[in-house]
């Protein structure tokens, strides 16, 4: 009988569908009523005796009947990821509404004091969820749609992507229309994200047994930690699914061997690569190759290159390690490549080649590279970062002391006269600022902020040049006009260093201050003014020592011994206070006084 007569007879109220035809139109919760009704007037109302002589016949129809209804319930359970929905979703519902009610039933029969018929319980809902767990199990061991380029992935991989596949695909399924089929109490989402979780992860587990080459090994962490947890977080899926119910696919024991394995071949793979970019710089070096320029700054691509390949194997490590600490290990060698780095950053300077000089400010540039991304402690551990912070910090000094030991070089005609009786003479000085701007100039090429760094290096060293100069009392100031025309050419001397240094882009401005503070020091005439300048200077500066206040204060001769004595004992208490802070500038621990 067609459905189109079947739901004639069912809706009609002159028409009684029979067990068959409530079969053939897969209305198995109707059917299974029938038999309810027939098994209540079977056993009901007379004795088990009479029940068994008298209606032997109808007893065994009605197990047979039993029997074709659990045999099409069964099959329209293991139909309920196949089907369209329009052929699942109504026999689906009806097979369910059945399965409920013949547990009802056997309660029922529990709470009688007869003997139940021999099919009593039925056990319907425990047979229903074998037969999805029997489901399950065999869309995964054979998936019905093989993903990706089957020929050029390992077997391991083809078969893990299409059960990941036919999981995803099939819980989509259940969210979106098998879960409409069941009543809410029965949580069927949770039912299959269990039964699709231990299956999956019983078969991850036999191949994680097993011995896995790199790949094979990368790709079963990645399902395991994030293909696998992302399936689950998609908006659909999470909003029926308690994913912290389900717990890990991979018990511990065999995910730490599988990321250590992982985690080696990362670092490994990390090793090579950088040192194969150090190898090209090399290379270009021992060709005799300047470095290229790019907005007239000299550059090289160690920095930018290990950085962009540190980023990317670490940024996909936290996703497949999901543990950005366990991550550490691929970068726990860094500081092997950094001192290979250091080693040919020395090398340059040693051979001091005619493009020597480029490859250093080249390399200055990659160390301010290097520094700042050091900064991301997520990326290494903390002993590798201060170690290889510290080897950038030796390379920036000696590539400074490279660049900047010529300069002073040319310069040191102009120092000389530094503190002399010629040095008040205004073109002494001119000459000494306009050579420096000439070095300076010649200093550029590499980018700003490392130039910055630079020149600031220069600017502080021509400071404790010129602070060291004056020291030495090769001049003696006898009286207040000598000493105003001294300070005079201090302040004039700080202001136009430090504008020269400022228009080429230095930032130290500090400087100009102990230059300015120093030339209050020669003008004063007063004892306790003095005193509050040396206050204010050991204040600043507490490296300032009793040598240099002494030196400073002998060039003003018209001072007695007794007053300079009065004058160091206040800065004793000033420095005792000061040293406390670590936040203080040094400076004059560089000015070397005899």
């Amino acid at each position: 009988m067609n459905c189109l007569k079947i739901i004639c007879l069912y809706f009609c109220p002159s028409v009684n569908p029979n067990f068959e035809e409530y079969l053939e139109g897969q209305y198995l919760f109707e059917a299974n009523q029938l038999l309810i009704d027939r098994e209540k007037h079977l056993f009901g109302e007379i004795t088990e005796a009479d029940a068994i002589t008298a209606h032997e016949e109808a007893v065994k129809k009605l197990a047979a009947d039993y029997e074709a209804l659990e045999k099409l319930i069964e099959q329209t359970v293991q139909q309920s990821l196949s089907l369209s929905s329009e052929e699942t979703v109504p026999a689906l519902t009806s097979a369910v509404k059945a399965i409920k009610l013949e547990e009802e039933q056997d309660q029922l029969w529990k709470q009688r004091c007869q003997t139940p018929p021999a099919w009593r319980p039925k056990k319907w809902k425990e047979h229903h969820d074998k037969v999805l767990h029997e489901l399950v199990y065999s869309r995964l061991e054979n998936p019905s749609s093989p993903t990706g380029d089957q020929e050029n992935q390992s077997p391991i991989r083809a078969d893990v992507q299409s059960m990941g596949k036919q999981l995803k695909e099939d819980m989509q399924w259940v969210v979106e229309e098998v879960k409409n089929c069941y009543p809410p109490e029965m949580d069927i989402c949770n039912f299959y994200a269990r039964q699709y979780h231990q299956t999956f992860k019983a078969k991850l587990k036999q191949i994680a047994d097993s011995v896995l080459d790199d790949e094979d090994c990368s790709f079963l962490l990645r399902w395991v930690k994030e293909f696998y947890p992302g399936i689950l977080e998609k908006p659909e899926l999470a909003s029926n699914i308690n994913t912290e119910e389900l717990g890990n696919l991979l018990p511990d024991e065999l995910l730490k061997p599988l990321e250590e394995q992982y985690l080696s071949k990362q670092q490994s793979d990390l090793m090579i690569f950088i040192d194969r970019v150090l190898d090209e710089a090399k290379k270009e070096w021992d060709q005799g190759k300047e470095p290229t320029r790019d907005d007239g700054c000299y550059v090289s691509p160690v920095a930018y290159d290990v950085i962009q390949f540190i980023n990317g194997i670490m940024t996909s490590a936290h996703i497949t390690v999901r543990d950005p600490h366990k991550a550490q290990k691929i970068t726990s060698n860094l500081t092997d490549f950094m001192q290979r780095y250091q080693n040919f950053h020395e090398d340059i300077i040693k051979q001091n080649k005619p493009h020597s000089k480029a490859f250093i400010k080249a390399n200055l540039s990659c160390v301010e590279q290097f520094r700042d991304f050091l900064v991301d402690r997520d990326l290494f551990p903390e002993d590798v970062r201060k170690n290889c912070l510290q080897v950038l910090t030796e390379m920036k000094q000696s590539a400074h002391t490279y660049l900047l030991t010529p300069v002073h070089k040319i310069l040191k005609p102009h120092y000389k006269k530094l503190g002399t009786s010629d040095w008040l003479k205004k073109n002494t000085f001119e000459k000494l600022l306009n050579s420096t701007e000439e070095e300076l100039q010649q200093l550029q090429g590499s980018s700003q902020s490392s130039y910055q760094e630079l020149i600031g290096q220069l600017y502080q060293e021509m400071t404790v040049e010129y602070v060291q100069r004056l020291l030495k009392g090769k001049i003696k100031l006898k009286d207040s006009i000598q000493q105003q025309k001294a300070y005079e050419t201090v302040k004039e001397n700080a202001e136009k260093l430090h504008e020269l240094f400022a228009k080429m882009g230095s930032k130290q401005d500090w400087l100009k201050e102990i230059l300015t503070k120093i030339a209050e020091v020669l003008k004063l005439q007063d004892i306790p003014a003095i005193q509050m300048q040396i206050f204010s200077l050991g204040s600043a500066y507490p490296d300032l020592s009793e040598k240099h206040v002494s030196a400073l204060l002998k060039l003003k001769t018209n001072l007695s011994k007794a007053d300079r004595k009065i004058i160091k004992t206040t800065l004793s208490d000033t420095l005792k206070e000061s040293r406390a802070d670590p936040g203080t500038r040094k400076f004059f621990s560089k000015v070397e006084v005899r």
